[in-house]
């Protein structure tokens, strides 16, 4: 079952439950922190950002748990194999880092001792800008990117627009890209709205936005790398919620052009409840494309040990995404003081397979850029 949600309307009602739970592709129901019923503690509210070109990448996370604020800084160099993240914390910010109601415009910033990340956005593009001192080596990191919002018929180039080395850096099949797409229309996005079953007034609100062409720097160990909107795009991972203490949730995304036309997808579960829907999405063109179940296959070892570095395999319930995955770095964190845990890998590599769109046509994706991950959370 797939249950789109279409009516405008708050997300919470006056018990704090969810009104409607399901998927959407734009943000039609409006979130207020202050009709929140689940107990303070528990509200937890993120902008997480990752740019990628395949070659390095950048993630900022910005995020209020109520009684725990986080500003991190991950840089990834896919071509070295190596990654350096830093995550400085705050106590009991309790919603004062002041995140905005929406996605659709507004600004957030966090600071402290040695570092600073914005996130502004106006409603027509985002801009990231953030520095931290000593994050590498005793180097300092500071970059600023710049996110478009992505449209509805930007790729109507199709595949004789893509030069002949672009297609090689993709490294996607040009040959059966179609066109199409509505023109100049702001593009779908993948949204849903999950309850917890343990907890009526938990739940998860959380907006996915792929395709974002990036341009800007980031300057590390005394070297900068440009980001290209030929080459390089953006995903933001919105989330606003009360979420229960313990959870493993699996997510994958993946952002890029097949063609000359923006194409990516986002797959994951373990957000609760998704009986309604899933959170499986193609997006081609600006245009939302639904899946039904998506399944992680990630490799064991001969004692049953997930192997993360292995290739992995995705499977769909309706045969609509079937890929297989091949790992170049391991972002790779363990956090435990006990009564609050989270060990995370978050596998960057290339995407092969076949994903199809809801009209039959078959997109054969070769080495396509992105990421899957487990994490699990006591928190």
């Amino acid at each position: 079952m797939q249950h789109e949600i279409t009516k405008r309307q708050p997300l919470l009602d006056e018990t704090g439950r969810l009104t409607e739970a399901g998927y959407a592709t734009s943000l039609v129901m409006d979130y207020d922190r202050n009709a929140i019923k689940g107990g303070k503690t528990r509200i937890k509210e993120w902008d997480y950002y990752l740019v990628t070109d395949g070659k390095a990448g950048v993630a900022l996370t910005i995020a209020d748990n109520s009684y725990m604020g986080l500003a991190s800084i991950s840089f990834l160099d896919f071509e070295g194999g190596r990654e350096t993240t830093k995550s400085p914390m705050k106590l009991f910010p309790m919603g004062k880092t002041g995140f905005p109601a929406s996605s659709e415009a507004g600004d957030v910033e966090i600071s402290g001792k040695g570092y600073q990340i914005k996130f502004q956005n106006d409603g027509k593009k985002r801009v990231l800008s953030f520095r931290m001192e000593k994050f590498l080596a005793g180097f300092p990191i500071t970059g600023e990117i710049e996110l478009a919002m992505p449209r509805k018929g930007a790729g109507e180039r199709g595949p004789e627009a893509l030069p002949e080395s672009r297609a090689e850096d993709t490294g996607l099949d040009v040959l059966e890209a179609p066109k199409g797409g509505e023109p100049n229309e702001k593009a779908d996005s993948m949204v849903i709205a999950t309850p917890f079953p343990a907890k009526k007034t938990a739940f998860y609100y959380n907006q996915k936005i792929n395709c974002m062409p990036a341009s800007g720097f980031v300057e590390i160990y005394g070297r900068k790398h440009i980001f290209s909107p030929e080459s390089a795009f953006g995903c933001l991972d919105w989330g606003r919620g009360v979420w229960t203490y313990k959870n493993t949730w699996y997510w994958g995304s993946a952002s890029g052009l097949y063609g000359g036309v923006p194409f990516g997808f986002n797959i994951g579960y373990g957000f609760g409840d998704t009986s309604a829907a899933s959170e499986n999405m193609l997006f081609y063109d600006g245009k939302a494309h639904k899946l039904s179940q998506v399944r992680f296959h990630i490799p064991r070892d001969v004692r049953g040990h997930e192997v993360y570095m292995e290739p992995w395999k995705f499977t769909s319930s309706d045969d609509r995404f079937e890929m297989d995955f091949v790992p170049v770095l391991d972002r790779y964190a363990n956090t435990d003081f006990k009564v609050l845990c989270s060990v995370q890998h978050q596998v960057f590599g290339r995407f092969s397979g076949k994903a199809v769109l809801d009209d039959g046509r078959v997109l054969a994706v070769k080495n396509f850029f992105g990421f899957a991950e487990k994490v699990f959370n006591k928190w």
